[in-house]
């Protein structure tokens, strides 16, 4: 029930925009709303030596931006925007819960180091693009800041044909945030987030691993 009424609002969303972008007249004052997209590969960075880089790993979002425009052409504006991302990392650090105490180590004799993030993302943007009231094809430039909140997270692998699983440890950062970065033309753009907060807020042994995510951002009006 509550997908049904997810894709009821989108599609009503939608529908309101383009009607509202149908009646513009060129020199309007406009607003591009956009319902976001992203698919990236991503990967784990500042690991402590000796641990190698992630396999591969991907990051999938989507949300939707408002924006609030900086000048009569249309072509500034900052945004501001909510929405949800998943993260899928395939990594080489062995990470375990004991007393409440999270602790990691190389991977050594363990498969399938897996870690799976389900966040709420709030990004902030200011953008500039070639477009006007009645142009929906153009180039553009956003970057900005975006802020994530971890509504649940697992760490897990295989060691001597055992499972194991950790959720929501202790020592991870509920709270990050990074830089970001897109550019393009109409629907398809180049994307880049990169983490400024580190992933743990508290580790043994001490950890500033954070995340950087590249990949593929669509917007739709």
């Amino acid at each position: 029930m509550n997908r049904l009424v997810y894709f009821i609002f989108c599609v009503l969303s939608a529908s309101q925009i383009f009607a509202q972008k149908d009646s513009l007249q060129l020199g309007d004052n406009y607003a591009e709303d956009q319902i976001y997209a992203s698919i990236s590969y991503a990967q784990f960075f500042k690991q402590p030596v000796g641990v190698s880089k992630s396999g591969f790993s991907y990051s999938i979002s989507t949300g939707f931006m408002r924006d609030v425009i900086l000048n009569q052409k249309g072509s500034f504006s900052f945004a501001v925007g909510v929405g949800y991302g998943f993260d899928f990392f395939n990594h080489n650090i062995e990470v375990r819960e004991i007393n409440e105490e999270t602790i990691f180590a190389t991977a050594v004799g363990t498969s399938s180091n897996t870690f799976k993030s389900h966040n709420l993302e709030f990004p902030f943007e200011l953008r500039w693009r070639t477009s006007n009231a009645i142009k929906y094809d153009f180039w553009r430039i956003y970057a900005g800041v975006k802020f994530l909140y971890n509504m649940s997270h697992k760490f897990g692998f295989i060691e001597d044909n055992k499972s194991f699983s950790y959720k929501n440890l202790s020592a991870f950062s509920k709270l990050q945030y990074g830089l970001t970065f897109s550019a393009g033309y109409d629907v398809f753009n180049v994307n880049i987030f990169y983490g400024l907060a580190p992933i743990f807020d508290s580790a043994e042994p001490a950890m500033d691993t954070s995340v950087l995510k590249f990949g593929l951002i669509f917007y739709i009006l």
